[in-house]
């Protein structure tokens, strides 16, 4: 058989798998919690690995091993400050919005924590935080399309319309059909082949070179890759050469995004109990870890394996960033080979599948839901919500029929965007007494709006990463608009009060669910 032919029974494996995983998820779901949060019961394996592999997607796998093959160990800095902000916020942020989210009447969506929170009776932070989610996830479940598209262009040489349709069409399935718990265990599949195939591919790769102590040197004294002038890269090894405050910050700034990102915050809300976050931060700082460590010796082994033979190269001559694909293919058996390059379309269909369930949940629940006289049964809800999958998948595949730049570089902003809008919220939301509805509107539009006309105006965005301006923007406003402001209610600090409390027991005892919480607190 030929290589396609193989590579073609590797994908189908992996997409029958996936739907199999839909198919459990939906006979174990029965009501609208299940649907859009599990129920509360994700163990905090499943929560962290689902958090990772939703937010890592391709660029664990391309994008920073060909940023390190090029530029060295000063491309780090970037998963540096990912792994920091991920350590943090598993630590302040995921076991108190745990209690809170729950005792907040059972907040479901980032959207209706925040409008439960500050008891706003006019729904305006509500409705102005599901419009930024539907706006931005939109345009990015779009970007996870046009990369699917391009993976099987690539890959197959194929269609780039067949090949869009066909990775849309099957995550949107299993979406459509188990919900949450089928996005959440798709997510830990997709984010163990994302990790064996980082580990598998240098190290196989190591074991070809003449001599494997060679890549402590190879980079810094011989040509490879862009380097052809007779010196190699030098400072390949160094972190800190060429690399300016303003970069240094900007980059390390890529860690505040995690207390805002609706598609990782949600895993929080989904555990099963406040201290399980220790468990689901200790597996979520080690998956990521070591999938940071098998980028970096993919690309450091890479400047051996591609210069020792010059039978083979990277295909990707300017970026550089297929250099990971490249050794699967070279290294093993077709379908073997196949199998690891799933491990690219796990990555994006991860990312899109979570994004796909935040934004129906944020349609239904935070936007139809709380018009409606009377609160729809059950299963019209799981229905709705099902709809809302495909009514948004079918927007985001007109949007990339014909990518353009204008949609993949809106994307460029969704993380700093969210992270701007939300992030500085979430943290005066789980820790701030004072923060009232003005305080919070306010500092959610300016982190929005900052971050993304930073980010277009190219004099701006070449100083300093947007994260930074417009995360302190939206806390210095969310601070000044709430102090100057009438304070929020007595009802709603004592709602404050009371939550810190619980969420103080049940962060403490690990066998303490909120409701023992309340027993306890009341005793």
């Amino acid at each position: 058989m030929t290589e396609s032919t193989w590579f073609v029974i590797a994908i189908v494996i992996y997409m029958f798998t996936m739907l199999a995983i839909g198919y459990w998820s939906y006979v174990h779901t029965s009501k609208y919690d299940d649907y859009v949060l599990g129920d509360r019961g994700l163990n905090p394996f499943v929560a962290a690995l689902s958090a990772g592999a939703s937010d890592m997607s391709g660029w664990l796998l391309m994008g920073l091993p060909g940023a390190l093959f090029v530029s060295g160990l000063s491309e780090l800095w970037i998963a540096v400050g990912l792994l920091i902000g991920s350590f943090v916020s598993w630590s302040i942020v995921a076991p108190r919005l745990r209690s809170y989210s729950e005792i907040a009447q059972n907040s479901i969506t980032l959207p209706s924590f925040f409008g439960n929170r500050l008891r706003d009776h006019t729904r305006s932070v509500r409705v102005t935080a599901a419009l930024i989610i539907i706006l931005f996830f939109t345009f990015y479940v779009s970007s996870g399309m046009v990369s699917g598209g391009r993976y099987f262009e690539a890959t197959f040489g194929g269609d780039y319309l067949t090949g869009m349709i066909i990775v849309a069409a099957v995550t949107v399935a299993y979406t459509f059909i188990g919900g949450f718990l089928a996005v959440s265990y798709t997510d830990v599949v997709q984010g163990l082949i994302m990790f064996l195939a980082l580990i598998l591919v240098p190290t196989m790769a190591l074991l070809t070179l003449d001599n494997p102590a060679d890549i402590f040197t190879w980079a810094t004294e011989h040509d490879y890759g862009p380097w052809t002038d007779g010196t190699g890269n030098p400072e390949f090894f160094s972190m800190f050469t060429g690399v300016s405050v303003a970069t240094l910050i900007g980059h390390l700034a890529w860690g505040l995004g995690y207390f805002g990102q609706p598609h990782i915050v949600i895993r929080y809300m989904a555990l099963r109990r406040p201290s399980e976050a220790r468990r689901g931060r200790m597996w979520g700082i080690l998956w990521m870890g070591l999938c940071v460590l098998g980028a970096l010796a993919t690309a450091t082994v890479g400047t051996v394996f591609f210069s020792q033979n010059p039978d083979i190269a990277v295909t990707d001559r300017e970026a550089f960033e297929t250099i990971f694909l490249d050794m699967g293919r070279i290294l093993f058996h077709p379908l073997i080979a196949g199998l690891v390059l799933t491990a690219v379309l796990a990555a994006i269909m991860s990312t899109m599948s979570s994004q796909l369930l935040v934004v129906s949940s944020s349609l239904i629940e935070d936007l139809m839901t709380i018009f409606l006289k009377k609160r729809p049964e059950e299963m019209v809800l799981v229905n709705l919500s099902r709809t809302a999958v495909v009514a948004v998948s079918v927007v985001a595949a007109a949007l990339a029929v014909n990518p353009n730049d204008s949609i993949l570089g809106l994307v460029a902003f969704a993380w700093a965007g969210f992270g701007s809008a939300f992030g500085p919220l979430m943290l005066f939301s789980l820790y701030w007494k004072r923060l009232n509805t003005a305080g919070a509107l306010a500092g959610m539009v300016t982190g929005a709006v900052v971050s993304f006309v930073w980010g277009s105006v190219e004099a701006l965005s070449g100083t300093i990463y947007e994260m930074v301006p417009g995360f302190a923007a939206a806390a210095l406003v969310t601070w000044i608009v709430s102090s100057v402001t009438r304070a929020p209610s007595a009802e709603v600090q004592s709602d404050f009060e009371r939550a810190s409390k619980l969420a103080e027991i049940a962060e403490s005892d690990p066998d303490v669910d909120i409701a023992e919480a309340g027993r306890r607190l009341e005793a």
